[in-house]
């Protein structure tokens, strides 16, 4: 009896194991590719964002700090932007891409290190 519960435990396991894996490939499948590449992550000086084909010229870009509050906003960004993050204190950022009617199209974090 013990045998078939062992077994019986190792086949539901086996068989979680393989939906969850096909679900996570499936969700990773649909994905939408990424209009912003940034880079260098931590920064300490400067940090670069780059901008894929599809953006609208007309987004703006904002970054905030951890708590909450917008430490700078771009309109009209070009392609490629550098910001100059020398007055940022140190810790973790984040950076929303928005559209004309203010919905976030995209964002993420970044961490600047000193």
């Amino acid at each position: 009896m013990k045998k078939f519960i062992l077994i019986l435990n190792l086949f539901i396991g086996i068989t979680f194991t393989s939906f969850a894996q096909n679900k996570l490939t499936a969700d990773f499948g649909n994905a939408q590719a990424k209009l912003i590449k940034f880079y260098p992550n931590p920064a300490t000086s400067v940090i670069n964002f780059d901008f894929q084909k599809g953006y609208d010229k007309s987004y703006s870009f904002q970054i905030f700090n951890f708590i909450g509050k917008m430490v700078l906003e771009l309109k009209n960004v070009s392609s490629h932007t550098s910001i100059n993050i020398e007055d940022f204190y140190r810790g973790i950022y984040i950076f929303q891409l928005r559209d004309r009617n203010g919905s976030i199209v995209e964002s993420g974090k970044f961490q600047v290190n000193k």
